[in-house]
């Protein structure tokens, strides 16, 4: 039995912080991104997703992603209420740590993914429906999609499966939500002056460099920490791989900005660098360092291309761009595997990439991989509207709306007006 590794614990306890500061600066992310009226609404998002989804984790969402195997798609009601899982000894899926900081890190990973989605919908849902959309989502996709990929006996993944890799949540977490965020913006339709071409001007550049900083500094732990400990190297490639993708990301949309606006801008900056990232983080621990470069260089232009094409071609408003940032950015991580994917970086992985091998096998796998994904989000997320609309009404009141979401759905302003001495 393999003892737990004070080095490994320590390092695994830091990358859990990490990533839980990444909720936080999504919400300063979005914020910042959304119309003045409606920031509240778009950071309370977040911040109500930290609750909602570490109760659920806690009940039954780690139970039922990684507890047994059920036909491959699910796991079972073993570790409910993390009961059996131990603080002090090892578990199946990290052999230096507790089992109780693998289920913590994992936790952190439960959290952020529905909170991405909510940037579609920004300034149009009812907080009520928000919240219960939020829930029935973790329960009917990101469990499920969890224990495919990263469960023992899932169909997607290595152990019995396809033979997908995912070294920390391109498909589970960047696809899912991002597949999610564009089917809610269909459904509920576009904001008010949508489709007359309003132009819904980024309330506070501020806030979107601080979001992107903190998602940026949460991500060293996001992605390094998919290691599980850091004895081994593959958690400082990880980092290093990370950090390419980013900075490339954060050049290459910097240079559109260059191009199309002659002039640069530090929200095109920031979305690049978080493009970059996204991209990354399905290959992070299986690409080489050169390929991360190349990964955030082709993020940029791939994501700005689909962003402009879903608005402008297909006139749907995806308030934030989730889709064309992590959905798109997902499934460009799985064609880098499948292209510059190395077993020498990482032997977990089952065949080496085109580029090294030749080999179109685990392109291909990691196309099925994305494929089914995006099937079981779209079919999931489907069901959990259906589920929604039992409470009441998915879109809020065209008053509402009007007013804005943080006085109409929260009665509080984020710039109250000043009046005197108040």
């Amino acid at each position: 039995m393999s003892e737990i590794s004070a080095g490994d614990s320590a390092f695994m306890v830091l990358s859990t912080v990490l990533v839980f500061i990444m909720t936080p600066g999504l919400a300063f992310f979005y914020g910042g991104l959304g119309r003045r009226k409606n920031v509240i609404n778009n950071i309370f998002a977040s911040v109500a997703a930290m609750g909602i989804c570490i109760v659920l984790w806690m009940c039954v969402g780690y139970s039922l992603a990684f507890s047994g195997n059920t036909l491959g798609l699910i796991g079972n009601f073993q570790n409910a209420f993390l009961g059996g899982v131990s603080t002090s000894a090892p578990g199946p899926f990290a052999p230096t740590i507790p089992a109780m900081l693998f289920v913590a890190f994992q936790m952190m990973f439960a959290v952020i993914t529905p909170a991405l989605f909510t940037g579609s919908i920004a300034g149009r849902m009812r907080f009520a429906t928000l919240l219960v959309l939020i829930a029935t989502w973790s329960l009917v996709v990101y469990y499920p999609l969890a224990h495919l990929f990263w469960g023992s006996g899932g169909l997607l993944g290595t152990s019995g499966g396809l033979g997908a890799v995912d070294f920390a949540g391109g498909n589970v977490i960047h696809i899912s939500s991002g597949v999610t965020g564009l089917i809610l913006a269909v459904v509920l339709g576009g904001r008010k002056g949508f489709e007359h071409g309003v132009d819904y001007r980024i309330h506070n550049v501020p806030f979107v460099a601080l979001g992107m900083a903190l998602l940026w500094f949460g991500w060293f732990g996001f992605n390094a920490g998919s290691a599980m400990g850091i004895s081994d190297g593959l958690a400082v490639h990880a980092f290093m791989t990370t950090g390419a993708a980013a900075a490339t990301g954060m050049l290459s949309w910097m240079a559109l900005d260059q191009l199309t606006q002659k002039r640069f801008t530090l929200v095109g900056a920031s979305t690049g660098a978080i493009a970059g990232l996204a991209s990354v983080t399905l290959g992070s621990g299986y690409i080489p360092i050169w390929a991360a470069l190349l990964t955030g260089l082709a993020a940029s232009p791939i994501c700005f291309g689909v962003m402009r094409l879903i608005k402008q071609r297909f006139r749907t408003d995806d308030a934030l761009d989730v889709f064309g940032c992590h959905g798109i950015g997902g499934l460009l991580g799985g064609l880098m595997v499948g292209l510059f994917g190395s077993t020498a970086i990482n032997p977990v992985l089952p065949h080496d990439g085109l580029a090294f091998s030749g080999d179109f096998t685990q392109l291909g796998i990691q196309l099925a991989a994305a494929a089914a994904t995006i099937a079981w989000s779209g079919l999931g997320t489907a069901v959990c509207l259906g589920v929604c609309r039992l409470f009441g009404p998915l879109r809020a009141g065209e008053r509402e709306e009007k007013t804005g979401l943080d006085l109409s759905q929260h009665g509080e302003s984020a710039y109250p007006s000043f009046n005197g001495l108040d």
